[in-house]
């Protein structure tokens, strides 16, 4: 039995963590307000016993007896020191114990996981029990501060985008925002994170995803500042987003994209930089009304195959009418898919067929998902994929021959010749020497026996020299076989490059040796990994 006695409702903090010397539960360490795996038979009660009176580190919370957030002023308890340190920065309360009603008292003009204290709530339908008690009368007006934050999260449906407040400028301290995405019935969310910012700590700022309409649910993921920029997939039609700021520090934030769509047995596309492969289920045609032999794409030459269950367009990226576009440093493949409708005599029995489909070129591993439109039959596909690259040996410095023997024999002190290239060339793009390594393990290059021969487009080994890098859809650079090939009975050699967009002269491919790592503020690129070998000593 917790000392106050267990709670009922919402639980706010689970896997609490404590020094003995906060004086407010807010300071300990947790996992975000909401995320917990426990019930109230686990309720626990704490003291505080550290300075209760000073609203120092406490903006925004209940302390003790008397109060740090913006509505004391109305309620005439603030702490001595509000004016000190809380005038211009408040948010909403969150009571001293874990457990607890969800409650608009102090609370109008924000959203919780499971209700609301916006006025919008009564449009959505998600007030919190007391709302009219307390925010009824002032529900279009932001709790009174004299340095107002946004209002953030919010119920969001269909497809579209949503960020943490003020970006592309920094976000403000103390935020707590929660959207709830939804799907048509029997759709689910794509959701998609197209920059991501946050301050270098992962238990201060963060975002966390659940799989479905509520924190309740299982985590899909969680992203702090080190995070790659992930695609989450619902299961269902709903999906929870939560973002969290501590009370000091403080980044740009993230911007993040949402869009419904069909489950995958309906349809999907698979993406390479050699072929667009186009998937699409017969039942799912047949229920609106189509067979495969009524379908084509933008050439109509390039037609599909058809078995018992699925119809199947694979053809070159470069072939069938496709249309290539930049979008944010991007590559992206476009066709698309048409139905020829069946008619007698002047009345027409379908609406025209059209599936959309996109390859997005992501440095991210293949996914797929169809996207359902609202206007007609009009269907889009679209998927991620990676950039087909080799890497191989040549004889000489014109690159002429290519060396095909395995394992490549040479000398103590030769020259290696090393070409990096786009499986299909693509004048529209350009390859940059990010990275090589040579490494006797080739399933680890983190190895302490791994030998650097280029860091960020800087050489390490002092006969390492680049021959073309960051201005053609190829890059070549040359080395001598070293002595580390002696200790080692083979080595594998180990490349990263980055792919940009040609016409950008700002891309990191654009930027040569950089011996401090930075982040790009704009111009984005894939990457790309090839390990070549092995290479042995002759004799």
């Amino acid at each position: 039995m917790a000392h106050f006695g267990n709670g009922s409702g919402q639980i706010w903090l689970d896997d609490v963590s404590c020094t003995g010397h906060e004086s407010s539960l807010s300071q300990c360490r947790h996992y975000g307000y909401g995320n917990h795996n426990c019930g109230h038979h686990e309720d626990a009660g704490v003291v505080c016993q550290a300075d209760h009176t000073s609203c120092r580190h406490n903006c925004g919370y209940n302390v003790g007896s008397c109060s740090c957030t913006s509505s004391c002023q109305r309620y005439g308890n603030c702490c001595p020191d509000y004016n000190d340190y809380c005038s211009t920065t408040t948010s909403p309360d969150i009571s001293e114990t874990t457990t607890g009603h969800t409650s608009c008292r102090y609370n109008c003009g924000y959203n919780f996981g499971s209700c609301s204290c916006t006025s919008s709530c009564q449009r959505y339908g998600n007030c919190c029990h007391d709302y009219n008690d307390y925010c009824y009368s002032t529900s279009t007006a932001e709790p009174a501060t004299t340095n107002v934050n946004p209002q953030c999260g919010g119920y969001l449906s269909g497809s579209g985008s949503f960020s943490s407040p003020y970006y592309p400028n920094y976000y403000h301290d103390n935020a707590h925002c929660v959207w709830r995405l939804s799907a048509p019935s029997g759709q689910r969310i794509l959701l998609t994170f197209a920059d991501l910012e946050l301050e270098r700590c992962c238990d201060c700022d963060y975002i966390t995803v659940y799989d479905g309409p509520s924190v309740y649910y299982s985590q899909l993921g969680q992203l702090c500042y080190n995070s790659s920029l992930d695609t989450f997939h619902s299961s269902s039609s709903d999906m929870t987003v939560v973002f969290r700021s501590d009370r000091e520090g403080v980044s740009r934030g993230f911007r993040a994209e949402f869009i419904s769509s069909l489950p995958t047995d309906k349809g999907r596309v698979e993406c390479s930089s050699d072929n667009m492969n186009i998937v699409i289920s017969r039942s799912f045609l047949s229920s609106q009304g189509y067979s495969g032999h009524d379908l084509y794409i933008n050439d109509e030459h390039c037609r599909p195959t058809i078995n018992n269950y699925q119809v199947v367009f694979n053809f070159p990226l470069n072939r069938c009418g496709t249309v290539r576009e930049f979008e944010r440093g991007r590559v992206i493949y476009q066709n698309a898919v048409r139905g020829h409708g069946s008619s007698s005599g002047e009345i027409t029995r379908q609406s025209g067929f059209k599936l959309s489909v996109a390859c997005h070129m992501e440095k991210d591993s293949v996914s797929q998902i169809m996207y359902e439109a609202f206007e007609g039959i009009d269907f889009n596909i679209t998927g991620t994929g990676r950039f087909n690259t080799t890497m191989a040996f040549f004889t000489s410095g014109s690159f002429y021959q290519q060396i095909y023997e395995s394992p490549y024999k040479v000398s103590l002190n030769e020259y290696m010749y090393v070409q990096v290239s786009l499986r299909r060339d693509d004048s529209s793009l350009v390859l940059f020497l990010d990275t090589c390594v040579a490494s006797p393990n080739p399933h680890d290059y983190a190895d302490y026996r791994a030998y650097y021969l280029l860091v960020n487009g800087c050489p390490r080994d002092n006969t390492f020299s680049s021959h073309v890098s960051g201005s053609r859809s190829y890059a070549r650079f040359s080395f001598q076989a070293f002595k580390f090939l002696r200790a080692h009975p083979s080595v594998y050699l180990q490349c990263k490059v980055l792919i940009c967009p040609a016409n950008d002269y700002n891309s990191r491919c654009r930027q040569g040796c950089r011996t401090r790592k930075t982040r790009s503020l704009g111009s984005q690129h894939q990457t790309a990994t090839m390990v070549l070998g092995p290479i042995t000593l002759e004799g």
